[in-house]
């Protein structure tokens, strides 16, 4: 959503790295490039103004005229400021001592609050709760079927004693008392002892006097301990003022931002939290359940600022990523053991459950530079794979060499595509393959040193003992001149060589002289220890 404000951003940014230092025009053209990107961002005024002026105060100020890269205290400001209008640190839930906890739903009509809810209930009931799902919008057709449905997915019971508006009008059916129903399930969630109470309230096309008096009405009967205010995130500069008209008429305590992952600019949402001064709790990211993550505003502004996300990619990564099944893959890449299409189709399963491949991508560093291909990749891509492999034999899979021209045409058959695709899929995985063997000889990427724990080089899965250090002579004269004394000591009172050793194979030993036998000058005897 916010791709046209990071990368407008991110442009402004790279102008600054080539200066050593800023002056007062610079940073004055670099503020009037950040104000502009926030307002064609649909930022709203108010915010893009406070956020331009606390920008250029900082930027002028020590902290960076004494950095050694003042370009990069730059763009620490900036991130610093983004957070701030982001609503600062998050906020968790707010939960009730004595159970239930209470959660209202407010909001317009078509902002997502029914299917919010359901992705609300999915989180709590994953983190050990017990929600109930109230369904208190008895006005919009077909609202409480909706919210069923929903509440059957995502595996968590629904309180609908009135079957709601069932025709095409958007009325109020005679005999519905949405503040009953909410009483009511409130009340089966104490004696059924569900610890978490989701109400579902009912919206409008508008804001209107009607809508605030019903919502008021509902949070009087069941005293919530979080009203949160779920907004679409791409209804523009509307959004500040629908936001503004409920903190007033219902007094919301937090924000839940829907529809995060659509093209619109969606500046309007992040002017929300500075607005109103609720915080951002929640923020949906696509269509399925499990598209909800918790809204923290230091990683959307290094999202923003195009510098990843990397905290959330490893938070999805350990939800969706077996640890026994990681493990045993690291254990057989330690002990040399080949890498095989079997263990790619099952690391691809669990890639593909951590969601959307593109936003994977997209929250890893500098991203936003190839942005135009994360758009042109094809999620389907990872589809044909799958079905190739699949295709295979347990045998083909684990030993792709015996898949010959016969073998290909029948495995592209049963795929539904083509001999051409199985020898491409077949060509990377060859690379792949022989990219994991040398990490498991030298531990570590190519060019990126060992990994911890996998040890040094290896031959055929044995660990190859580091060569032995050959000791020279030392450059100290003393240690050196006992180092030759030592060899000298050796060589002279050494052990004999064992007979037939080195070149004297087969030579007959000499006889053993005695020393005063020979006839030696006066003296020589003492060089050859005699006394």
């Amino acid at each position: 959503m916010f791709a046209t404000l990071s990368d407008r951003l991110t442009s402004t940014f790279k102008n600054l790295r080539t200066k050593g230092r800023l002056s007062e025009a610079d940073i004055d053209a670099t503020v009037r490039e950040i104000r502009r990107a926030l307002l064609d961002a649909d930022v709203a005024v108010p915010v893009v103004r406070s956020f331009a002026a606390a920008v250029r105060e900082r930027a002028l100020s020590s902290e960076v005229s004494g950095a050694l890269n003042p370009a990069q205290q730059v763009v620490k400001i900036v991130n610093d400021e983004l957070v701030t209008i982001l609503g600062g640190q998050n906020r968790p839930l707010t939960l009730a001592k004595n159970p239930p906890t209470v959660i209202m739903l407010a909001g317009l009509q078509g902002a997502g609050k029914t299917t919010l809810a359901g992705k609300l209930a999915l989180h709590l009931k994953g983190q050990g709760h017990t929600p109930l799902l109230v369904a208190a919008d008895l006005q919009r057709p077909n609202a409480v079927t909706q919210l069923q449905v929903v509440g059957e997915r995502a595996g968590v019971p629904v309180f609908a004693p009135h079957p709601g508006n069932q025709g095409h009008d958007d009325v109020l059916p005679s005999g519905a008392d949405p503040v009953a129903v909410s009483r009511e399930g409130l009340a089966t969630a104490r004696a059924k002892q569900h610890d978490v109470v989701i109400v579902d309230t009912a919206g409008r096309l508008g804001v209107d006097a009607e809508l605030m008096a019903q919502a008021g009405r509902i949070r009087d009967a069941v005293d919530p301990d979080e009203v949160l205010f779920v907004i679409d995130a791409m209804i523009g500069q509307d959004a500040v003022a629908t936001a503004q008209a409920f903190a007033d008429g219902v007094g919301f305590t937090g924000v839940v931002l829907s529809k995060l992952d659509g093209d619109a600019r969606g500046g309007a949402a992040l002017s929300v939290a500075s607005v109103t001064g609720r915080p951002i709790l929640f923020a949906s990211t696509g269509e399925k359940l499990t598209d909800f993550e918790v809204f923290h505003p230091d990683r959307m502004a290094s999202r923003i600022l195009d510098m990843g996300d990397v905290l959330t990619l490893i938070e999805q990564a350990e939800k969706a990523f077996d640890a026994e099944q990681a493990e045993k893959m690291a254990g057989k890449l330690a002990s040399g053991e080949d890498f095989t299409l079997a263990d790619f189709l099952v690391q691809m399963q669990q890639l593909r459950n951590m969601g959307s491949i593109k936003k994977m991508f997209g929250m890893l560093p500098g991203m936003g530079q190839m942005r135009e291909a994360l758009d042109n990749f094809d999620e389907r891509e990872v589809d044909r794979i799958e079905a190739i492999i699949r295709s295979m034999t347990p045998a083909e899979r684990e030993t792709p060499k015996i898949i010959n021209g016969s073998r290909r045409s029948r495995i592209a058959l049963g795929s539904g595509t083509t001999a051409t695709d199985v020898n491409q899929l077949l060509d990377r995985f060859d690379g792949a393959q022989k990219m994991m063997k040398q990490m498991a000889r030298t531990g570590g990427v190519p060019g990126m040193g060992n990994l911890p724990g996998m040890g040094g080089k290896k031959s055929r899965g044995r660990v190859v003992a580091p060569a032995r250090k050959v000791k020279g002579k030392s450059g100290n004269p003393a240690k050196r001149a006992e180092q030759e004394r030592a060899a000298a000591d050796r060589a002279l009172n050494g052990p004999a060589a064992p007979a037939g050793s080195a070149f004297g194979l087969g030579q007959p030993q000499p006889e053993q002289v005695d020393p005063s036998a020979l006839q030696l000058p006066a003296g020589f005897d003492k060089l050859l220890g005699g006394r």
